[in-house]
């Protein structure tokens, strides 16, 4: 090597020799997990908003299926519907997952959505014309598999948080969140509030 290059040109090229090693090395010891970890906290968070919109978008249709027969039950519609506003309205960006109170307040929301909609489905016991209907039916399967993605998102999301805050306040994260990424704080996760939360409800129509 000596032979053909000079002692500057040798100097510049161990110089970018030990800094490739030394990003090979940085590489193998978890420098880059705690912004993939972040990247999929983020993702997995959308998932959870695209579940949750999409049973905010069943509702509606819901609600006039139901009215049609049952517009007698205007007190438990309306419950349904005010309880579905109220978990629209919160603000759902990523700035929520630095916000435990913010988080708590959507999780809240959705939790008085999901009485409310078993409430509804308590009442459709009681007209079996309606029961058999076909909108209705076809309702029901939609709201079942979302309730379903919803346990699933929410779990997936869970776990996402975890291994990613988990990684902040461990060796050698922790490290690496003190040098390079000191701007990248704990997330808030969905905590849970009553028995079996994990699961997803029962849609028995």
């Amino acid at each position: 090597m000596g032979t053909f290059l000079k002692p500057f040109q040798q100097r510049t090229f161990w110089q970018l020799a030990s800094l490739m090693a030394l990003l090979l090395v940085l590489s193998g010891c978890g420098i880059n997990k705690i912004p993939t970890y972040d990247e999929r906290v983020t993702a997995a968070w959308s998932q959870v908003e695209n579940q949750y919109q999409r049973r905010a978008d069943l509702i509606p249709n819901l609600v006039e299926t139901v009215k049609g027969y049952a517009a007698q039950e205007k007190e438990t519609l309306t419950a349904v519907m005010e309880a579905r506003s109220k978990a629209t309205s919160i603000q759902v960006d990523e700035s929520i997952l630095n916000n435990p109170k913010k988080l708590q307040q959507f999780q809240q929301a959705q939790g008085e959505l999901s009485s409310a909609l078993s409430r509804l489905m308590a009442v459709s016991e009681r007209y079996p014309d309606l029961k058999s209907n076909q909108n209705f039916l076809a309702l029901q399967s939609q709201l079942e598999g979302t309730e379903n993605r919803i346990a699933v998102a929410r779990r997936d999301f869970i776990k996402a948080v975890e291994r990613y805050n988990t990684e902040l306040r461990t060796f050698p994260g922790k490290i690496w969140h003190s040098i390079l990424y000191s701007d990248l704080e704990p997330r808030a996760n969905f905590e849970a509030t009553t028995e079996n939360a994990d699961q997803p409800p029962a849609v028995d129509f």
